[in-house]
């Protein structure tokens, strides 16, 4: 693309999901990276450095690089600015801990089968405004019904200020409606490979949350803001391609138009339940979200056309097969799922594993579940030994804790952490990122 004139905005997620980055002036294309402080990764929210081994005073807080990805470049949101994804390394190595990184290896082992993942990730989230005191609060929108559209619903047109941009940032954004409750929003990008899918994703957030804040709202992305409303979820879909361009998890010849590989992902996914959900929930407030009387991934268990599980199988055959997995919320990094998602479909193809009936509908499910808070999410994830050691041990300790850590702030700071319903600490502390 053209970027004479322009600066670049250079960013890069760290475990959080949290965008890092610098403007880049005069020819940054031909200098090709900048440089930024190590000690990014073990950082909470609140800007603790955490002891943690190898990434912060231990090592002397050193630089890592991040080099621009030319076929990130696009467009920005910011006049005269293009924005580009850094591919992160430090002394000419990958970042054990960059979740780009993690993600690329997840696909590796795809590749190297002949296939090619695809996903495409469906956000929803809520429009907030100043509530006239500290906070925030939902629009009131009285003419809001579900699948809406226009002013009825979006009375400032702020999402369709988001959405209008992340298409000229390059996205392909397929639709935009209202979801079930007023103030709450979908939007659903197109699918394409994971790498690149994750990128959208991820840059659809910080637009996002850019656009909505130079509007004076507030877009928020995790899983349950209101007790008296619904969560939102990010729907995250999934398909393997080959290199004839046919999607393998389709079969014309099978009843269910499903192919044995389908089955085996879906299976993988399913038995590792447990050990994803801290990455795919990796919020306090998403376990909020996560109840077992929610329309969400609580259980462990899946559906043809049933939005009540955590996996469904749509309709659509042929092309358009896909395994839509509704564990995660917005809050999550995008990176980070799917490269757990994609490991665990991988686990179920290597050990030819089978799903399970169908979760018969309107019946009350039994069985396997997402553990009851970040925490305990956290202790599952330690015990799946499988998936730890896909993901790495400089990873999952630095993961572990950081997300150790931010339960400890959520405890000593409410009345009674086992409460279902959020709780203002959870506004404060997520919704400026998330």
């Amino acid at each position: 693309m053209e970027t004479n004139g322009t600066r670049l905005r250079l960013l890069w997620s760290d475990i959080h999901g949290i965008e890092r980055g610098k403007y880049l002036y005069g020819d940054w294309n031909a200098r090709g990276r900048a440089n930024f402080c190590l000690a990014t990764f073990p950082l909470t929210f609140d800007r603790e450095i955490l002891p943690i081994e190898g990434l912060a005073f231990d090592v002397g807080l050193p630089d890592l690089e991040a080099s621009i990805e030319q076929d990130t470049l696009r467009p920005g949101w910011e006049p005269g600015t293009t924005v580009g994804i850094g591919r992160l390394g430090r002394l000419g190595a990958p970042l054990p801990v960059d979740p780009r990184h993690l993600l690329e290896q997840a696909v590796s082992s795809w590749i190297a089968r002949g296939l090619t993942p695809q996903i495409a990730f469906e956000f929803e989230f809520y429009l907030l405004r100043p509530d006239g005191d500290t906070g925030w609060a939902p629009l009131r929108t009285p003419g809001s019904r579900v699948y809406g559209t226009g002013t009825a619903v979006d009375p400032d047109g702020v999402v369709a200020a988001i959405v209008d941009a992340a298409s000229d940032a390059g996205l392909d954004v397929e639709a935009w409606c209202t979801e079930f409750d007023d103030s709450q929003f979908e939007v659903n990008i197109r699918y394409r490979d994971a790498v690149t899918a994750a990128d959208d994703a991820f840059l659809f957030r910080v637009l996002a949350h850019e656009i909505a804040t130079s509007r004076g709202h507030r877009a928020t992305f995790i899983g349950r803001p209101f007790a008296e409303r619904g969560g939102s979820g990010l729907h995250v879909n999934i398909s393997f391609w080959d290199a004839a361009g046919r999607n393998v998890l389709f079969d014309p010849n099978d009843p269910d138009g499903l192919s044995d590989l389908a089955r085996s992902c879906m299976g993988g996914m399913l038995a590792h339940h447990e050990g994803t959900a801290a990455i795919l929930a990796p919020t306090v407030n998403a376990y909020k979200r996560l109840l077992p009387d929610m329309m969400n991934g609580y259980w462990a268990n899946w559906g043809h056309d049933d939005r009540t599980v955590a996996i469904r199988i749509g309709p659509d055959r042929g092309d358009a097969t896909r395994l839509e997995n509704r564990v995660p919320d917005g809050a999550c990094n995008p990176y980070l799922a799917a490269a757990a998602l994609l490991h665990a479909c991988r686990f179920g193809v290597e050990d030819a594993m089978t799903m399970p009936p169908a979760q018969p509908v309107a019946a009350q499910p039994t069985g396997d579940h997402v553990p009851a808070t970040l925490e305990a999410a956290v202790e599952a994830m330690g015990r799946d030994e499988r998936l730890c050691d896909a993901l790495g041990a400089p990873f999952v300790d630095a993961f572990s804790q950081l997300k150790l850590a931010e339960w400890k702030r959520y405890t000593e700071a409410v009345d009674d952490p086992m409460a279902p319903e959020p709780t203002p600490w959870e506004l404060d502390y997520y919704t400026p990122f998330f």
